[in-house]
């Protein structure tokens, strides 16, 4: 349930104080599963609920496979008092020393994570959460819950937790408008930007947008995005580094089999010039990452490519637009809003408390702690 609004005009979820009424009964305490597929099902319905691609099974298990190495799973299911299914809890032990850590499974490639709830289950879910590791049940010193929205009132549903980071996430709301109704709000310099230039590309270079829909084709078109992005960005980038290659490369093969997957290239004569990379979920166009050739850099062709795959969403009726995790310039021209992600970290013991003392988490603990701890929270602020 929604509490009412905060000084930021943003609507928490509602959590009881010491006496208040849960609903029809006591909320039972989560339980544990034994692993991923004894959830597929439920986990699956309560993602599509969400509406959250980096929620969805897929991730989650293919995450695991990559980057799990062993390490302890601790995945549990919370209820409503009647029985019904109300949030799965995707978590796993990151770190044992010198305090013992968890995290939400997926962490680093997505771009939001939390419980995976759908929106009026998120109070469960959030109580659900502070009790499995109040209880001990998590055996964790500092839970870091990483990249919730900001704006579905996570950290007044979680406190005491501490807010470590708070970073920008962009949307376009679409909700009814059609794309020239888009471009109507925006200035005439961008709108004759719009237009002008994929007409210039189409009229000299016959520029072709192509939409990777072919299961045979899409390794050579995933790894043709690949070597785009490397060329754009550097080969070793944060975005793609070997292991996230893989992790990609599966995940993509998937999300092409449920028909999320949205790959644009652009080609000129027969050759990819610009790459886009994103998905179509949960009524949404996710923006993940894009690659261009350099040669082209002056055609502006990574602007007319993402023009392109915004028009797409408009024309589709999506509800919004994610253009995901940054505040680049170029985001900003497009964006309608910002509600932003926030990283939160909750103690689960007197040790977890002491390293809480400050939002600086590393700064609050001696030697190789603070090392440990400033670093995992780093890390789990980059894709």
């Amino acid at each position: 349930m929604l509490g009412p609004m905060d000084a930021r005009g943003r609507r928490a979820l509602s959590s009881p104080g010491a006496g208040e009424p849960t609903g029809t009964g006591v909320e039972p305490a989560a339980e544990p599963l034994s692993g991923f597929e004894a959830a597929r099902g439920e986990w699956t319905q309560l993602a599509e609920r969400a509406g959250n691609l980096f929620a969805t099974w897929e991730w989650a298990s293919t995450w695991w496979r990559h980057f799990g190495r062993d390490r302890p799973l601790r995945l549990f299911r919370a209820r409503h008092p009647d029985g019904s299914l109300a949030a799965i809890l995707p978590l796993y032990q990151a770190a044992r020393s010198p305090l013992r850590i968890v995290r939400f499974v997926g962490h680093g490639p997505a771009d939001q994570l939390g419980p995976v709830a759908a929106p009026d289950d998120r109070a469960v879910a959030a109580r659900a959460l502070r009790r499995t590791l109040e209880s001990g049940e998590l055996r964790a010193d500092l839970l870091l819950t990483e990249r919730l929205p900001g704006d579905e009132g996570w950290a007044p549903a979680l406190a005491p937790a501490a807010v470590l980071r708070r970073e920008s996430s962009p949307v376009i709301r679409i909700a009814g408008l059609g794309w020239e109704d888009f471009l109507a709000s925006r200035s005439s310099n961008f709108r004759g930007q719009v237009r002008r230039r994929e007409r210039k590309l189409v009229r000299d270079h016959a520029l072709e947008l192509r939409l990777s829909d072919d299961p045979e084709r899409l390794p050579a078109d995933f790894e043709t995005f690949l070597s785009l992005h490397a060329a754009r960005w550097g080969r070793e980038s944060g975005a793609f580094g070997e292991t996230r290659r893989a992790f990609h490369r599966e995940f993509a093969a998937r999300a092409l089999e449920r028909g999320w997957l949205r790959l644009w290239l652009a080609e000129v004569g027969g050759r990819t010039i610009a790459a886009w990379y994103g998905f179509r979920y949960g009524d949404a166009e996710w923006y993940y990452q894009a690659g261009r050739d350099p040669a082209w850099e002056e055609s502006s062709v990574g602007f007319v490519l993402l023009s392109h795959t915004v028009r797409e969403a408009f024309e589709a009726r999506m509800r919004e637009y994610r253009l995901l995790l940054g505040d680049e310039p170029y985001k900003e021209r497009f964006a309608t809003e910002d509600p932003g992600l926030e990283t939160l970290g909750l103690a689960g013991t007197r040790r977890g408390r002491a390293a809480l003392t400050g939002v600086a988490l590393a700064e609050h603990l001696p030697g190789r702690a603070g090392r440990v701890s400033g670093g995992l929270i780093d890390r789990s602020t980059r894709r």
